[in-house]
């Protein structure tokens, strides 16, 4: 599997570094299996502002692993091993269906939030019952469509292009809006992006860091705004945490933003108490 990982045709000498990382997978793979039947999942969510106007507009829903033992478990530790042992699909059920009851709840509580967004793995756009657990969550909390965004890696839908178009307007014609996550680090093809139902890019947080010390990194988020705007895309960039990076990223016509600059990603009645400040 180490010479699989290193790009195939390659050979890996044996240590017992390996039997320890093996053991540490399987570890928290059934970990995570008890995750969810131990209600160890929580849900952070981290604000979204318009840039133009300064105005509270939404939330991403972040998942959170929270282990008796080995405390708060990074997203990047166990989304990848969740999608490599088939629990992707459970997990991104369970992370639907949390954030909108949420969602609704904070309509019913008269919340300024026009739209809460949640991530999607490529692995659950390839399921035939996306769209199925979909209407299924929508009807359960009561949550209008218009108030869900869901993103979906830019690396995903250029590989499956043609399959992604076709689930992409399925889920448009809920009235569900469609966000491109990390936009501009895979190698997107414009003829395909014309045709992808979207409502938004979202520039990667590894452009936004070195603003404004580093001329291509301004050069490329430029380009990414010029391109949204081309295509009557709205923008948001993630990872703001300078007002040196929100001033130009207002300067050059970014629609919104989210980032440590406006508030870390909090559980629900933490950032509530958040916004309200």
């Amino acid at each position: 599997y180490r010479a699989k990982e290193e790009g195939r045709n390659d050979y890996q000498f044996y240590t017992t570094a390996l039997t320890a990382a093996v053991f540490e997978r399987l570890t928290l793979e059934t970990a995570l299996r008890h995750a969810l039947l131990r209600d160890e999942l929580v849900l952070f969510y981290q604000p979204q502002y318009s840039l133009k106007t300064g105005a509270l507009i939404g939330a991403e829903a972040l998942i959170r692993w929270q282990h008796p033992d080995m405390g708060l478990v990074a997203p990047a530790k166990f989304i990848p091993l969740a999608e490599e042992c088939g629990l992707i699909e459970t997990i991104g059920k369970w992370v639907l269906r949390s954030a909108c009851m949420q969602m609704q709840q904070w309509q019913n509580d008269g919340l300024p939030l026009d739209c809460i967004s949640v991530n999607v793995s490529g692995l659950q756009f390839q399921r035939h019952d996306l769209l199925a657990t979909l209407k299924q969550v929508l009807d359960e909390s009561g949550l209008s469509p218009k108030h869900l965004e869901l993103e979906i890696t830019e690396g995903y839908i250029m590989q499956k292009t043609e399959s992604a178009i076709k689930v992409l307007d399925e889920i448009k014609q809920l009235g569900i809006s469609i966000s491109v996550d990390d936009f501009g680090t895979g190698y997107s093809s414009l003829s395909y992006l014309k045709r992808l139902p979207l409502d938004k890019l979202k520039i990667d947080k590894s452009f936004v860091r070195d603003i404004p010390d580093d001329p291509n990194d301004e050069a490329i988020t430029r380009a990414i705004v010029a391109l949204g705007q081309s295509l009557q895309l709205k923008v948001i960039a993630e990872g703001i945490e300078t007002e040196a990076q929100k001033q130009f990223l207002k300067t050059i016509g970014c629609d919104e933003g989210q980032g440590y600059l406006y508030g870390d990603p909090l559980p629900a009645a933490a950032f509530v108490a958040q916004i309200k400040t």
